[in-house]
């Protein structure tokens, strides 16, 4: 009986298959696409890749009007252009599974793998790809990683069809294909009524991801700061806070300060308490995701392509889990042996092994497919410099979490001025324990206090106040927006990242502190006012927890499906009452945004040049008759760049104004290439400077010249050449 495996990507094909060999498989091709032959006694094994999902959804027949809802399954390359790749992985599949009567899911264990696997399963032995699943050929194989035990125990382990696990899948595709097509086609056609031609969307997700940036921006804009009042005093060189806290009225914070001033001092109170840190658990996708973003500043959606290459290279486990958990049967002990021979991680690992450091502090959450992320133990080679970094950080946190409590001291002291209370505090770590195990990524600095005894006398150096500021609330970043998503339950662990660089390609949203541009706004107060269901949180988590039943099999995919048609037909029939408010909203919006965006006119076709954001919320500037006009230049990032409305006379390009933060605004024309830059960055000259002293006699010092550091820090930034070809997304 000959079998098929069926993997997500050629990377993981051929490790499959190297371990089914014993590192020795049967190579063939089939259109210059590889697959594996495995003998197994009188019978064959073979092993084929897919490319990620070669099968996509699409309206069946009929117009581009809405509500649409005759959905089919397609190969993905009849659909779309840029899949085109995708046919010839299809074909060969197509071409050994004549050959075979078992196929075996071997795609990530999750909703998607499973989606792929038997999509391309129902294809080959069906013909059709919409046909009913046939349970009694499809096998699955669970695995967490890519290392040669684990596949193999999975082979041994192989289960029956995870019929429940796809439906929900399915409904998932089948949901976000209808809401999104639907919603998106409505929007169009409400800027269409009144003349504008627009690619716009808004998904089930991506309302509420919307809703909750748009509702932060308001929140700002109407900030209104209000002027407070903070008393100090220092004392042995530390300075202590007055415990009324912040003082919003000017004549309440003097008379704190001058109570405070009119008498002795002394210390009134010392206590010192010990406390334990406990370990951070083991990452799952979205701590990992916070943590590089924090650490390494990379995008989320960029750590989890790296972390599934880790995954497809056998050096980490499978990225995509919720899970803070390790369990025993992973066989902790071996891993951290295997960690041990590697020279960076050697003394670390072999600290844990010493000591029969084997038990890992776990977090709460939990996946019933994966555990935590962990790496194998298996020695990395040719790692990417992000690549590097990420497998570190994942290595140290894993070693971290086996580690013993840390030790910490907590200091306060109050210091009673004439009635007037003020305290201060010390920390000190007395045992690093796990913390020395995932440095430097922890930053574990002492703030000692000098000692202080109670009812000691003290004389204070100085009693002032501060006068300052209320601040707005602090914008979003990528991370820690899909860190809220994830609290309030909305969007997958794999696609929240996705759902993000949506908003960014859309020009809802734009910087890496996210501000939400004033087309965003629009489109959110328009769906707010009028549909305020698609913006929404509830909705949203309804149909999530629907599909989480057809996992557990409580509910079925048609009763699903069938209240998500139901609910668009309404939301469309609302949309249509109001089509012609929201058009003219969503019109506001786009002029407001391209007026706040224009910075002058592009020397090439008179144009205008405009800020724009790519999905890694990187801004640059591009010609509005993008893509006739090809024209673009870079920006520096983290500035904000305001027009002059100067032109300059070598390069004709206008001038902006930049502001950074910490540093002097500057000005600058927008070509990188401009003869006024040819001195960017470079060391200044020696020069002489004149001197008059006391006597009247006139000096010539010779200066000498700056390093070229110090000069680099003075000048504005260097820019990258002039691009000549923009991005889609712009």
């Amino acid at each position: 009986m000959n079998k098929l495996i069926i993997a997500e990507k050629p990377s993981v094909a051929l490790t499959i298959a190297m371990a089914f060999s014993e590192g020795y498989p049967q190579r063939k091709t089939v259109n210059g696409v590889p697959y594996y032959e495995i003998p197994t006694g009188e019978d064959m094994l073979y092993v084929v890749a897919a490319a990620g999902h070669l099968f996509t959804i699409r309206q069946k027949e009929g117009t581009s009007g809405f509500p649409v809802f005759n959905v089919e399954w397609v190969p993905s390359y009849k659909q779309n252009e840029s899949s085109y790749f995708t046919k010839k992985y299809l074909d060969t599949i197509e071409v050994i599974a004549k050959k075979c009567s078992v196929f075996i899911n071997a795609c990530d264990y999750d909703i998607e793998g499973t989606v792929i696997g038997t999509n391309i399963i129902k294809f080959v032995t069906n013909g059709n790809v919409n046909a009913p699943v046939d349970s009694t050929k499809i096998r699955r194989m669970r695995f967490s990683t890519t290392t040669r035990p684990d596949l193999l125990e999975a082979y041994k382990r192989i289960s029956e069809f995870d019929s429940t696990l796809f439906s929900a899948g399915e409904t998932r595709h089948t949901l976000d294909w209808m809401w999104g097509i639907n919603m998106s086609r409505a929007m169009m056609h409400a800027l269409y009524s009144i003349g504008i031609k627009r690619i716009i969307s808004i998904g089930r997700v991506q309302g509420p991801a919307l809703a909750i940036l748009a509702q932060r921006e308001e929140d700002i804009k109407n900030f209104v700061p209000k002027p407070f009042w903070t008393i100090f005093l220092r004392a042995k060189g530390v300075e202590f806070t007055s415990t009324r806290g912040n003082q919003f009225a000017k004549e309440d914070a003097q008379k704190i300060l001058e109570a405070a001033k009119g008498g002795s001092a002394a210390v009134e109170s010392v206590s010192v308490v010990e406390s334990k840190i406990r370990p951070y658990p083991p990452f799952d996708l979205t701590t990992l995701q916070i943590e590089a973003s924090k650490i390494f500043r990379i995008d989320p959606s960029v750590t989890l392509k790296i972390a599934q290459s880790l995954y497809e290279k056998t050096y980490t486990s499978y990225p995509r889990t919720s899970s803070q958990k390790l369990p025993y049967t992973l066989n902790l002990p071996k891993i951290i042996g295997e960690i041990a021979k590697m020279e960076r991680y050697k003394v670390k690992a072999q600290f844990l092994i010493g000591k029969q450091l084997f038990r890992p502090n776990e977090g709460a959450k939990e996946d019933e497919a994966h555990p935590a992320i962990y790496p194998t133990g298996v020695m990395p080679k040719g790692l990417s410099d992000e690549e590097e970094k990420v497998y570190d950080l994942i290595t140290r946190r894993f070693l971290a979490c086996f580690g013993e409590y840390a030790t910490s001291q907590l200091t306060t002291v109050v210091i009673n001025a004439n009635g007037e209370k003020f305290g201060a505090q010390g920390k000190l770590y007395k045992d690093k324990a796990w913390i020395e195990l995932y440095m430097p990524y922890f930053k574990a600095e002492d703030s000692e206090m000098p000692v202080f005894a109670k009812d000691e006398a003290v004389k204070p150096e100085k009693v002032y106040q501060k006068e300052q500021q209320t601040k707005p609330p602090s914008r979003f970043n990528k991370a820690s927006l899909i860190s809220l998503l994830e609290r309030k339950d909305l969007g997958t662990k794999a696609t929240r990242a996705e759902v993000i660089e949506t908003l960014f390609k859309r020009e809802y949203v734009k910087g890496i502190a996210i501000e939400v541009t004033d087309f965003g706004l629009s489109v959110y107060k328009a769906l707010h006012e009028n549909l305020p269901d698609i913006v929404a949180e509830e909705l949203t988590k309804k149909l999530d927890k629907d599909m989480e039943k057809i996992t557990k099999g409580t509910l079925s995919e048609a009763q699903v499906i069938g209240e998500g048609k139901e609910i668009i037909k309404e939301l469309i029939e609302t949309f249509k009452l109001n089509e012609k408010k929201i058009g003219m909203a969503l019109s506001e919006g786009l002029k407001a945004n391209e007026i706040a965006d224009i910075l002058g006119k592009c020397p090439k076709d008179d144009g205008n040049l405009v800020i724009k954001h790519s999905s890694a919320g990187k801004q640059f500037v591009s010609c509005t008759n993008w893509p006739k006009c090809n024209t673009s230049y870079p920006l520096p990032q983290f500035a904000k760049i305001v027009p002059t409305k100067k032109v300059c006379e070598k390069c004709h390009t206008p001038y902006v104004r930049v502001f950074r933060k910490g540093k002097r605004p500057f000005e600058m024309d927008l070509d990188p290439n401009c003869e006024t830059k040819k001195e960017w960055g470079k060391p200044r000259p020696i020069e002489e400077e004149t001197l008059n002293v006391k006597t009247g006699a006139e000096v010539k010092l010779e200066l000498s010249p700056k390093p070229a550091k110090a000069a680099r820090k003075r000048a504005p930034p260097k820019q990258k050449a002039k691009t000549t070809k923009t991005k889609k997304s712009k």
